[in-house]
């Protein structure tokens, strides 16, 4: 816990430092009108191809649509610590990439009864905060708003064509897991592959697409490495495993679900900036719940 601590602490100092992160002893010019929570969901929904959707996993978690917005903050999770950060911030939105009770839909029937539940929900309601999920959403624009936020976070916007197919500099197997290290400030990597297999043609996968279809992209693309936040270790890992011992020259690289998405938190705050006029927003990293030791 405190080894976490130190590390979002850190980057979000680095992240104040850079400009990517709302500094809160910056005054910010007053807002030329007063935003709703549902006016700001409804402002960057309409910005989706063929939004709203009928069904969706983006729903507010808690607050309400009504309530007026006296700051935000993006994050992959709204961890306590974040709620916390939140509160001493004097921001009553948190925009999330994730889910806030612990499943996809957020189905708290079963926690009722549960301490930790009670304690982040009464935590959200004593300080009338309202968390709204934007998954769905972001990962709908015309160009997918976290795939774009994690190319920003490496460096490679250059090398960016709009897919999931980048061709960088060749480079090796190795040399490309240092760059994700010190760019995404995460201490290790899981991979499969030789470290000094020859690269180039990367498939950049964040977050948790699924096995079949981190496969399936592979034997459509053949890239030289694929760049993905998780997956089942029984899939695409032991997929990779078995090519490389039939002879393959094929790299995977393992970041975590919550360091490979969270350049979209960034994205989303780098948004509120440019379109809600005078709005405070802050970027706080949420960190990974996993330690590494």
């Amino acid at each position: 816990m405190k080894s976490t601590r130190r590390t979002f602490i850190k980057k979000s100092s680095l992240l104040i430092g850079t400009g990517l992160i709302g500094n809160p002893f910056i005054a910010y010019p007053s807002s030329s009108k007063n935003y709703t929570v549902g006016e700001i969901m409804d402002l960057f929904i309409a910005q989706v191809p063929n939004a709203p959707f009928p069904k969706t996993v983006d729903t507010l978690k808690t607050g309400s649509k009504d309530q007026t917005v006296t700051g935000i903050v993006t994050s992959m999770f709204a961890t306590l610590t974040v709620i916390r950060k939140a509160i001493e911030l004097k921001a009553n939105f948190i925009i999330a990439h994730e889910t806030t009770f612990y499943s996809h839909l957020d189905e708290t029937e079963w926690l009722e009864n549960d301490k930790v539940y009670q304690f982040k929900r009464k935590l959200l309601d004593e300080h009338g905060i309202a968390v709204w999920r934007n998954h769905d959403y972001v990962h709908s624009l015309a160009i997918d708003g976290v795939q774009a936020g994690v190319v920003k976070e490496l460096g490679w916007e250059s090398f960016y064509k709009q897919n999931a197919v980048l061709n960088l500099p060749e480079t090796t197997l190795g040399d490309l897991i240092t760059h994700i290290k010190t760019k995404m400030n995460v201490p290790a990597l899981r991979y499969v592959g030789d470290l000094s297999q020859k690269t180039s043609k990367i498939l950049l996968m964040p977050g948790a697409a699924g096995g079949r279809r981190q496969m399936e992209m592979i034997i459509k693309e053949k890239p030289d490495v694929l760049i993905c936040g998780e997956s089942p270790e029984w899939e695409t890992p032991e997929y990779v495993r078995n090519a490389n011992e039939m002879g393959e020259k094929l790299g995977l690289i393992v970041i975590g679900h919550s360091a490979s998405e969270e350049g979209g938190s960034e994205y989303m705050a780098e948004w509120i900036k440019e379109n809600v006029s005078g709005m405070p927003v802050f970027h706080l990293p949420s960190g990974n719940s996993l330690s590494v030791k």
